[in-house]
């Protein structure tokens, strides 16, 4: 099906951008960087099936070839902020052959970019999507400036101007449209429409400070108007289709209010009568579903899509729960004693939770607190599994999750990104003998955990999902784990294994149940929380003492962690610059990765940043760089192994001194700094302060918290995600889910005995609330209590149906 994509963007100097770098890759050449003294080779990608420069009339053929066209443009740009080049992209409709999809690519940039003065470097690339489908599309890199027989003039402000990127927007939608149909091809697309990969609302610039004053001053702010008519633009979207929007505010959560809509609508409108419209077109949408009031008395809404897959996951959880992969219990009792043999004796918790991993249930969930031995009791849960022949497969939302699994269990483990992009191509398919161990879970969001479940469903295969609710939340829409922990049950490894002292493994304890704030107080009296005036003053405090403690224990694993990027940044700064003015560090050597310029020497820390399989890195392994040169960086990985770095394949790295709490989900070290600051809530703290073994320490400044009280309350706040199902009084029908009460107290109802049939989808999602009452939003407490008595329930009922008796079934 053809589909409308065309969009447009700068390549600027101030994002750490090179127009030849640009180039090189679109074009998949290797061309050198007279600026940058290097060179960018890209020969290596697939895919490019046409490369051409064209020139306007009057431009010297010299800057035919691209490598001088883009050097002379850099060249001509003096400042380091300078916009360098424009990119349009467009995407070729796939129901056309690659002659006539390069041909139409060429006729369009000829006529509307080339004839107007523009050099117009075209590369058209006929990539094959994780459907297997092609996904043509090109690539057009534009000059800023005028041209002529002496090379580059002055830049041309009107090719900036927001009215000719809507020209070309709905130029393009002719043409192809005009194309089509003198080819016979049944297609067409509509710019007024947005590209049916998911949410395509155009991206809205960023106004500084500089242009609000502009503005304020009546001068013009290009940029301020490029954001009015993005804003414009996107509400006559949504008032034609108020499922874009909708779907835009449920991507990452699951209900949504009327201050939510009435914020989504300020956003994507440029009046007050486009931001009425855009209001009543989406409170008046079918596709929007009412929910009843949450505990403040705020009216809750989902959309159908969301509900659909929550229903959805709710149902391949419960199909899986029917199935059967047992272990026999004497095949339990062997793993454990060739475990035993290894020196490594699982704990009571341990011993049950493997005990409900192996029974014949098709799906079992674990909840484990940080650093309980999650890892070790599913290493020994795979020895029992492929004794009775099951593969097992592990998979993790992060590649460093992912990585540690595999580490602690020996379960071959990747990303599920990965995993569904195989599955998308027909590859590695879950098979009936499978079992899939899925660890962090409670970091999934409901659509992806529900596709996963799907998958094993449709194969016959058993799924193992291990998770924390009180740790970091999904970042998409939904808390899946912990609805299906409430429905279903989880055994619980609460003994904490992590930490050397006792009062250590309490407080995590403590913040693994919702009580930060005793957590805080027992590190606070153990002076590890550390206040200064400002936090500027704390980060200098952190890295003294960082120092300190490295000087006196140098061969101990550490990481500094705070919430905030620009914060890992400053730190991973300041503690290089201790180092380096310590003569630890070897000479700098200036190299080029994604996120800018980095100075690496010998003996520095480096955290990789993207997942890459010919590397063996994932996304937040760490290692020490022991040579640097301006293309190339040998490192030594925490694990022992050592990798060769092509700098110009692989720019993903940065110094790993620091690392954001997200990233260090999984991570375990022997000491740890946390720097507080307003944006961590009781999730974030809770991993923040369960990394180490030994020893951390909290730091703050009182500009973001007047004292220790503050800090207490901020980090104590809880911000548990919800489901829409959580607000439900009725359900899908009796056929698709069974009826049953949700154990914090909301029922789910079959609505198939009760009501008339409904004729449409919107009408039977409605018809399911019809006659809920207003129900309360679950607590973290409530959760908590829920997923503990369900558990309770599955062990009495495991007890009383006998081991042996269920794995034989």
């Amino acid at each position: 099906m053809a589909i409308y994509h065309f969009s447009a963007k700068i390549i600027s100097r101030a994002a750490g951008r090179s127009a030849v770098a640009a180039a090189a890759y679109r074009a998949a050449e290797r061309l050198h960087d007279e600026r940058l003294g290097r060179s960018h080779d890209f020969s290596n990608k697939a895919g490019v099936v046409h490369s051409e420069v064209m020139l306007p009339e009057g431009a010297p053929e010299r800057l035919s070839d691209r490598a001088t066209l883009w050097n002379e443009v850099e060249a001509a740009e003096k400042r380091k902020d300078a916009q360098l080049a424009r990119e349009v992209e467009f995407a070729i409709p796939r129901e056309m052959a690659k002659e006539q999809g390069v041909a139409l690519a060429r006729d369009f940039v000829e006529r509307e970019f080339v004839a107007r003065g523009m050099i117009a470097d075209l590369n058209v690339h006929w990539d094959i999507g994780a459907d297997g489908e092609a996904k043509p599309h090109a690539h057009v890199m534009l000059s800023l400036r005028s041209v002529d027989g002496g090379g580059f003039g002055s830049k041309v402000r009107d090719w900036n101007a927001t009215a000719s990127l809507q020209h070309w927007r709905g130029a393009w939608a002719s043409h192809v449209n005009e194309r089509c149909a003198d080819l016979g091809i049944d297609a067409r697309i509509d710019h007024r429409s947005y590209a049916a990969q998911g949410i395509d609302l155009e991206p809205q610039h960023k106004i500084g400070a500089a242009a609000m004053r502009r503005e304020a001053k009546g001068e013009a702010s290009e940029r301020k108007e490029d954001h009015r008519a993005i804003a414009r633009a996107n509400g006559e979207a949504i008032v034609a289709d108020p499922r874009i929007g909708l779907d835009a505010l449920t991507r990452c959560q699951a209900t949504i209010t009327h201050r939510d809509l009435a914020k989504f609508a300020h956003r994507h409108s440029d009046s007050t009568e486009q931001y009425a419209a855009v209001l009543s077109a989406m409170r008046s949408s079918d596709y929007l579903v009412a929910l009843g009031r949450d505990a403040r008395g705020e009216d809750r809404f989902t959309t159908t899509s969301m509900l659909r897959a929550e229903v959805a996951l709710a149902r391949h959880a419960d199909a899986l729960v029917s199935s059967r992969h047992g272990v026999a219990a004497d095949g339990v009792r062997r793993a454990c004693a060739n475990a035993a043999k290894r020196e490594l004796e699982l704990g009571g918790e341990q011993l049950h939770a493997l005990d409900h991993v192996t029974r014949s249930e098709g799906l079992s969930l674990v909840v484990g607190y940080a650093g309980s031995g999650k890892s070790a009791m599913l290493g020994v849960a795979r020895d029992a599994w492929e004794a009775m022949g099951y593969r097992v497969r592990g998979a993790a939302l992060s590649g460093i999750a992912a990585e540690n699994l595999e580490a602690g269990s020996g379960i071959s483990s990747r990303t599920i990104a990965s995993l569904e992009h195989g599955w998308a191509k027909n590859f590695e398919r879950l098979e009936r003998h499978d079992v899939l161990v899925v660890d962090e879970a409670a970091m999934i969001g409901t659509r992806q955990l529900g596709r996963v479940l799907a998958e094993a469903k449709s194969a016959g295969a058993k799924v193992v999902l291990v998770g924390d609710v009180q740790q970091l939340q999904a970042i998409e829409a939904g808390a899946a784990f912990r609805m299906l922990a409430e429905r279903h049950g989880a055994a619980e490894i609460g003994e904490i294994r992590r930490q050397q002292s006792e009062w250590m493994r309490e407080a995590t304890r403590a913040l693994a149940t919702g009580r930060t704030g005793e957590a805080f107080a027992r590190y606070r009296d153990a002076g590890m929380v550390v206040a200064a005036d400002t936090r500027d003053a704390a980060r200098a405090e952190l890295i003294a003492r960082w120092d300190s403690e490295r000087r006196l224990e140098p061969a101990a694993s550490r990481i500094i962690l705070t919430h905030l990027n620009k914060e890992v940044h400053m730190l991973n700064d300041a503690a290089r610059e201790t180092r380096r003015a310590s003569g630890e560090i070897g000479a700098d050597v200036i190299v080029q990765t994604e996120r800018g310029e980095r100075a690496f020497g010998a003996e520095d820390r480096i955290l990789f940043l993207r997942n890459d399989r010919g590397l063996g890195v994932k996304n937040g392994t760490l290692g020490t760089v022991e040579q640097a040169t301006a293309e190339r960086l040998n490192v030594r990985l925490d694990d022992g192994r050592h990798v060769d770095v092509d700098l110009k394949s692989y720019g993903h790295v940065d110094h790993g001194y620091a690392v954001t709490v997200h990233k260090a989900q999984g991570m375990t070290v022997d000491h740890t700094h946390l720097l507080a600051t307003p944006g961590l809530d009781a999730h974030g703290t809770y991993v923040g302060l369960s990394r180490h073994r030994d020893a951390t320490a909290v730091h703050y400044g009182r500009d973001d918290f007047a004292d220790d009280a503050a800090l207490r309350r901020a980090l104590s706040r809880e911000r548990p995600k919800d489901m829409a199902l959580d607000y439900r009084g009725g359900h899908s029908g009796r056929a698709e889910i069974a009826t049953k009460t949700c154990p914090h107290g909301v029922a789910i109802e079959s609505a198939g005995s009760t009501l008339s049939q409904p004729q449409t989808l919107a009408d039977k999602l409605r018809a399911m609330v019809r006659a809920r009452v207003d129900a309360p939003k679950p607590t973290p407490e409530s959760m908590r209590q829920a997923i503990s008595q369900t558990a309770d329930t599955k062990i009495d009922q495991g007890l009383k149906s006998g081991r042996d008796h269920d794995a034989g079934r």
